[in-house]
């Protein structure tokens, strides 16, 4: 809701773009407007003065909008404020990157007041959106804006492609008109003055016909004038005339013209390239809808890992912590502490596919942040070993833990996050024991030092075609169905908590050993 209090600063290196928007947005009601020429500045001000929204410009010297936006999230103090970026941008992974940043909106030049304020009103109110630099292939030509031309089935009738005929002649206002009404809405102008009005009004036109030769102001300085102001700029100019020298061509050129008609008109030359550069008028106006479709797209992304995390995590973990204290009661007879440590099991496989889905992707898109806190590691180990002489017992396997405390000893603990940790040792003790032969032996040892280390041996040498590349994704060998995203997700949520992993191999022993070292927590939490 916009109000006089709401505070806008508006990021643009053109002056008559901050005028443009700045009386735009007063139109809406909005007293309190900062004016910045490029993203350096208009950091400062964010530094020194409240802002509720910030509309940016994309190409700027010294710092551009998304130079800016990155910056801006990665600010605690503005991670949440609402930012639109204005932007001609057509690059597709641009745009992603932009959305990846965390943009609240994407606004294409040219635009009307009425979509500034539905975009403005939308930023305002919306849930606010953190940087996520995530991957987007997120293209899809959805949510259409009104003024977009392929709206969805069902929709209003979209409205006709505009031209605008400049000529002081009535008899070629006529005949122009006549020759596109069928296709296009016409509007005619009869003098430079109103051309330029309707070219700078909130409802330009999407082709400018004008005529060279006028009195008062003649085409060129209409052209000229069009590339100053930003409701005109983009505006695609043919220019219908009688002169037909190299002189003018070239001037035409360079005040932005794309296309040169000789007069007298002949009506199969001039249609069809009006019908061209139509086409490219339409592509333009959908960039607005596909932009509108990523946005969307991310927005739902945002909304899927939040109901992971929150409404699916934190439950399953209560239930893994349950199940715990029910295996630890030491009035539950075996074979129902057996049962339980399946249901243990299928736990931490659920927590480590949500983990791989959510956690592991934030940490590859570079947006994780570790919470870190005093984890018992060898209370985790002792589970997961558990669940594994259980799990892998028709192997035959001896699995020998080494991470018992002794009596009278402080429990190391881990700085870090407990459920990464479950993961990642879940992970490496089931790769172990389904790499190891039957009936030979896996030890995990817990070495309290710092950092803290846990190794995990097996027998059996990792394959010579695999070792240089056993922590790359979508690495496996000899397993059916195998993802290949164990020892990846393992490598990538131990280092997340600022720890390493490293693999050896001793091919006379027959024996490989992965070593995991963690930060040990020594008392005191930053």
């Amino acid at each position: 809701m916009i109000t006089k209090q709401t505070a806008f600063l508006v990021v643009d290196d053109f002056e008559p773009m901050r005028k443009v928007t700045s009386n735009q947005l007063r139109s809406m009601g909005g007293k309190n407007i900062m004016l910045a020429s490029n993203g350096a500045e208009a950091l400062r001000m964010l530094q020194t003065q409240r802002v509720d929204i910030v509309l940016s410009d994309w190409n700027m010297p010294i710092m551009t909008g998304l130079e800016l936006l990155k910056v801006v999230r990665a600010d605690k103090k503005f991670s949440k404020l609402p930012f639109i970026m204005i932007t001609a941008e057509a690059e597709r992974h641009r745009i992603e990157e932009a959305i990846a940043c965390g943009v609240s909106d994407l606004l294409v030049k040219p635009y009307t007041a009425d979509c500034l304020s539905t975009r403005v009103e939308k930023a305002l109110t919306a849930p606010p959106r953190a940087s996520s630099l995530a991957h987007v292939g997120l293209f899809v030509s959805g949510s259409q804006d009104d003024n977009d031309e392929s709206g969805p089935k069902g929709a209003k009738e979209p409205l006709r492609q505009t031209i605008l005929v400049v000529d002081d002649t009535p008899d070629n206002l006529l005949l122009l008109s006549q020759l596109f009404k069928d296709e296009y809405a016409v509007r005619v102008a009869p003098t430079g003055e109103k051309a330029l009005a309707i070219c700078q009004s909130d409802d330009p036109p999407d082709l400018v016909l004008l005529d060279i030769m006028m009195p008062g102001m003649d085409g060129f300085e209409v052209a000229r004038r069009m590339r100053e102001h930003p409701m005109s700029e983009n505006i695609p100019v043919i220019f219908v005339t009688a002169m037909s020298g190299d002189d003018a061509r070239l001037k035409g050129l360079e005040l932005g013209a794309v296309d040169f008609v000789a007069k007298p008109i002949n009506p199969d030359v001039l249609k069809p390239r009006v019908r061209n550069f139509m086409r490219y008028v339409g592509l333009h106006k959908q960039l607005q809808a596909s932009y509108d479709g990523m946005l969307e797209l991310a927005h739902l992304r945002e909304n899927v890992e939040h109901i992971t995390r929150h409404d699916m995590k934190g439950p399953l973990a209560g239930v893994i912590g349950l199940v715990q204290a029910l295996a630890d009661d030491d009035s539950m007879n075996h074979k129902h502490i057996k049962q339980l440590h399946v249901v243990e099991e299928t736990a931490l496989r659920v927590l480590d596919m949500i983990n791989l889905s959510s956690e592991l992707f934030k940490i590859e898109t570079g947006r994780f942040k570790l919470d870190a806190k005093p984890v018992m590691i060898d209370d985790i180990l002792n589970r997961i070993i558990e669940i594994s002489r259980t799990t892998f017992a028709e192997k035959h396997i001896i699995i020998i833990n080494e991470t018992e405390t002794s009596v009278g000893k402080k429990v190391p603990e881990v700085l870090g996050d407990a459920m990464l940790c479950y993961s990642i040792f879940q992970n490496l003790i089931k790769n172990a024991c389904e790499a190891a032969p039957a009936k030979s032996r896996v030890t995990i040892s817990l070495i309290d030092e710092t950092p803290l280390r846990v190794i995990i041996q097996n027998t059996g040498a990792v394959p010579e075609e695999i070792r240089e590349t056993f922590f790359d994704k979508f690495v496996t060998h000899g397993k059916q169905g195998g993802s290949g995203l164990g020892t990846y997700s393992a490598k990538r949520l131990a280092e997340a908590q600022n720890g390493t992993i490293t693999l050896d191999v001793a091919v006379q022993e027959n024996r490989t050993t992965i070593t995991v070292a963690l930060p040990c927590y020594s008392g005191v939490t930053a």
